[in-house]
């Protein structure tokens, strides 16, 4: 099969051939374990063929002078050793230590690129028994997901997918699905893409900013908000536990050519390590949505943080929200530092130490805005969300509420944001005007009277008014429709009788 050079190749053509790649997997291993296998051949076959296209462009360009052509290619974002591509490995398909192989060139690829890629596949076997199989069965499977990656259709060098993002989107898409059929574990990294971009624009990050996700995921978040700056002069950090999902991250920040991100692994409530000497380093814009209301997360530490991130209270052991919270107030800079959120409901009017934070929080002049969004949005979980946005340096002092629960796409298994929506939702909280049954501009004096109780509903009328019934009006109707099917009913046994039928 051959595919003209020149023709571009479709993001839905890549986004379905991927996804039919999967079958290779699909009903003999688990998804959270497949996924990484898909994302990491992904992730070769694009740098294999980036490579091989700017050596081809080399080629040309020095006519064939091979140390020319070595001593550019030295100079290149990433460097691939040789018997590392994806080509060399598909040559050797049929080879009976096939998934040694594999681990061999990943192994090389990382040593070859230590300040971008080191670490990045060490939680990826393809020589493992226990994931993929016995011998034989492992070098079927690693041999058909090498054939699905050879499709010519999947042909990613520059000269025939154009931009950038066809690629990046491919494994953001990827991602995507297998976060939408992982369960509840699939939303832990994940943030849906139309949520993604209604932080990104309430949040609106500037030329020359620093962004920060403490709880960073696969990276979508923070790469969405990358892309509201239009020159492309930002800084993105981020910190994520999970290492699998790191390593998930920094790839997808390579495959968006974001090469300068700073990603970091670890634990942030216990081990930050975005630091700035022995403080917390602080950032223009701080955004995340981290894992609601998480469990044994570090309470009995918290009073001894030598950062001092929970001087307004220490969140319950049994819920994060407040820790994450807390951790983002003090991570965004002093002046103008702006923060945004994603917090399950119970956020905004539990009680005990996390209402004593909440008003702390709010006397302080920080809360800007409260977003409820609608229900089953996110994979894993059905119950609706909101988002709080705090901002420092703040020169008013009331607070907006949106209730944007009501205005979405329905879906089978998800519902969605449609653009409209997200761009109501930001209309609103830039207006800061009431809009009726959607959006109020509540005063401090409202939210002390509710004694700093952030509940949507009670600063958004959503109560629908039933139409007023005229009983008399009603009772004469009623009257005449009986009267109606009486005399219908004897016109009808009427016409029964003559037609010989009286036994009803």
């Amino acid at each position: 099969m051959t595919i003209d050079a020149t023709t571009r190749v479709n993001q839905d053509e890549i986004n379905n051939i991927l996804w039919r790649a999967c079958d290779t997997f699909r009903g003999t291993v688990d998804p959270s374990q497949y996924k990484d296998y898909l994302l990491v051949m992904l992730f070769l076959k694009y740098m294999s063929d980036v490579w091989a296209d700017t050596r081809d462009e080399y080629m040309r360009k020095y006519s064939g002078d091979a140390v020319r052509v070595q001593r550019a290619l030295s100079r290149e974002r990433f460097v691939m050793p040789p018997e590392c591509e994806f080509s060399w490995l598909y040559e050797r398909r049929e080879a009976h230590n096939l998934g040694e192989l594999i681990n061999i060139a990943l192994e090389r690829i990382e040593d070859a690129n230590r300040g971008k890629l080191e670490n990045v596949f060490r939680n990826v076997d393809f020589n493992s028994t226990p994931n993929l199989g016995d011998t034989k069965d492992r070098n079927r499977r690693l041999k058909n997901l090498l054939d699905d990656f050879a499709n010519p259709k999947l042909d990613m060098r520059p000269s025939r997918v154009g931009h950038m993002d066809v690629i990046g989107n491919a494994y953001e898409y990827l991602i995507g699905k297998f976060a939408s059929g992982a369960g509840k574990k699939g939303g832990e990294f994940y943030t849906p893409p139309e949520v993604s971009v209604l932080l990104a624009k309430l949040l609106a990050p500037k030329s020359g900013e620093t962004i920060y996700d403490p709880t960073c995921g696969s990276g979508s978040l923070l790469i969405r908000m990358a892309q509201q700056v239009a020159d492309g002069n930002y800084a993105l950090f981020g910190q994520e536990a999970n290492g699998q999902t790191w390593a998930l991250c920094k790839m997808n920040m390579f495959l968006h050519g974001v090469d300068n991100a700073r990603i970091e692994w670890g634990d942030t409530l216990n081990s930050p390590k975005l630091l700035d000497g022995k403080s917390i380093r602080r950032f223009d814009v701080v955004v995340a949505n981290p894992p609601f209301s998480l469990d044994k997360w570090g309470a009995e530490k918290a009073a001894g943080d030598p950062y001092r991130r929970f001087h307004r209270g220490t969140p319950p052991k049994s819920k994060a929200d407040y820790a994450f919270i807390s951790h983002m107030v003090e991570s965004a800079v002093a002046d103008h530092g702006r923060v945004g959120v994603i917090v399950p409901h119970g956020v905004l009017f539990r009680g005990g130490a996390e209402g004593k934070i909440r008003q702390r929080l709010i006397e302080e002049n920080l809360l800007e805005a409260v977003i409820g969004l609608p229900a089953n949005l996110f994979f894993g979980t059905g119950i609706p969300a909101a988002i709080l946005l705090f901002q420092k340096g703040r020169t008013t002092t009331d607070v907006m509420f949106v209730d944007a629960s009501r205005e979405f796409e329905q879906g089978k298994k998800q519902n969605k944001l449609r653009a409209r929506d997200i761009d109501a939702i930001v209309a609103a909280v830039r207006a800061c005007t009431d809009t009726e049954r959607y959006a109020h501009r509540a005063t401090i004096a409202e939210i002390q009277e509710n004694e700093f109780n952030l509940n949507i509903s009670r600063y958004v009328d959503t109560f629908e008014h039933a139409e007023t019934v005229d009983l008399r009006s009603t009772w004469q109707e009623i009257q005449r429709l009986e009267y109606e099917l009486a005399a219908t009913r004897a016109e009808l046994i009427d016409c029964l009788r003559q037609l010989g039928i009286s036994d009803l």
